[in-house]
């Protein structure tokens, strides 16, 4: 093995899980040369244990059936709460009469590859080279390299940033003149004010308070107050704000051509459509949906039940979630709580999608973490209007 193989499978963990002792051998024999961390899982009653000690990057599917296989990963959706969360990838074997049936399974994402195993096991190297391709996608999806839609969805928010500071600058502006007239204003209504006092004492109208012996002399020391303590201090505010709208020009200037390179960001960013999954298990209701939100440039993606949508998060990253409340094996409150624990998606709104008399459970869903609810039979305008908000936040 070369060293860059090595290192690919230093630390990989396999799982090889079956209802027979003997298969499960088998295949860890055909492993054992290339791997060193496998185990394997044949109880029934302790597959999610199994699964959550072992935490494996691979789990190997080998049931000499495929109704076999399906029921126990379902099962391991229903009963786990870490297998949504731990990044791995599946392999199925499968016999010879169920080839056709473990390719289109795959192709729907439900499990990742699949090998020819039954009546024969010779092909050992297609196994092998399985789960090298296996642990190397798996590699690839951890490098921390954002999607096309993850970009976008940053370059979104980044421009509401560009605009709100726009906005903030311009009226931290308005104020910044606001506060300049304000200044203005009292020192023409204190000098007003004097001049009122002032016309007081020099007609005698105060002399049961203030005895005048010098008018003129009292008029050029109100004067010389005027000038040197009052008209002196509020200039000095006034040039004290000067400062601060220089400086708010300047910055404006400064971060402009910024804001229009996070603009033309964005107008890039609008060419990649969000990507949108439907959670639902009528496929009239997902046919309502696709006529609504197709036409509008969204991408979509359709699943029919909570555990096969958190199978497919393992590879998806979708901008919105819309989800029925009322599905088969995991309903939409526990599949939004499972895939709001998992911080890649913690932050992807979720919208309910309910009947009128599921009052009681959009109350829990939203306590689960979905963001809004919509209810059947869905409305054009109010679907459209609550999908573009819960994009734009």
């Amino acid at each position: 093995m070369s060293v860059q193989r090595k290192n690919l499978h230093a630390a990989a963990t396999i799982l090889v899980a079956s209802d027979g002792l003997g298969d499960a051998n088998l295949v860890t024999k055909l492993l054992s040369p290339e791997y060193d961390d496998i185990s394997v899982s044949t109880d029934p009653d302790k597959a999610a244990e199994d699964f959550e000690k072992r935490l494996p990057d691979v789990l190997v599917l080998a049931f000499n059936t495929m109704s076999k296989a399906e029921g126990y990963y379902l099962g391991l959706y229903r009963q786990s709460e870490k297998v949504h969360v731990q990044p791995h990838r599946t392999i199925i074997l499968c016999n010879k009469d169920e080839v056709n049936r473990a390719y289109k399974a795959c192709k729907k994402e439900y499990f990742d590859d699949y090998v020819l195993f039954w009546p024969m096991t010779n092909d050992a190297p297609r196994l092998l080279m399985s789960v090298y391709h296996a642990l190397r996608e798996l590699n690839t999806a951890g490098s921390g390299e954002p999607s096309s839609a993850e970009f976008a969805a940053q370059s979104r928010r980044l421009s509401g940033l560009g605009n709100l500071l726009d906005r903030q600058i311009h009226q931290g502006s308005q104020q910044i003149d606001i506060v300049g007239q304000s200044i203005l204003q009292a020192e023409r209504e204190i000098n007003a004010a004097l001049e009122v006092f002032s016309g007081k004492l020099t007609r005698g109208e105060l002399s049961e308070v203030v005895k005048v012996e010098n008018i003129a002399a009292l008029k050029n020391e109100i004067d010389q107050f005027k000038r040197n303590e009052i008209e002196h201090r509020l200039r000095a505010a006034m040039q004290s704000v000067i400062p601060v709208k220089k400086w708010a020009e300047e910055f404006k200037q400064e971060y402009a051509p910024h804001v229009e390179s996070v603009r033309a960001l964005n107008s890039m960013a609008d060419h990649i459509r969000p990507l949108i999954l439907v959670v639902d298990d009528d496929d009239f209701q997902r046919k309502i949906v696709n006529q609504i939100l197709a036409p509008e440039g969204y991408r979509l993606e359709f699943v029919s039940d909570g555990v096969e949508a958190l199978n497919k998060l393992r590879k998806l990253r979708p901008d919105l979630i819309l989800m029925d409340i009322v599905m088969s094996d995991l309903d939409g409150i526990e599949t939004t709580r499972r895939l709001k624990a998992m911080p890649q998606f913690a932050q992807v709104p979720v919208i309910m999608m309910t009947g009128k008399s599921e009052g009681g459970a959009v109350r829990d869903s939203l306590k689960a973490g979905a963001t809004n609810f919509v209810v059947k039979p869905f409305d054009r305008e109010t679907l459209l209007e609550k999908v573009t908000t819960s994009l734009r936040i």
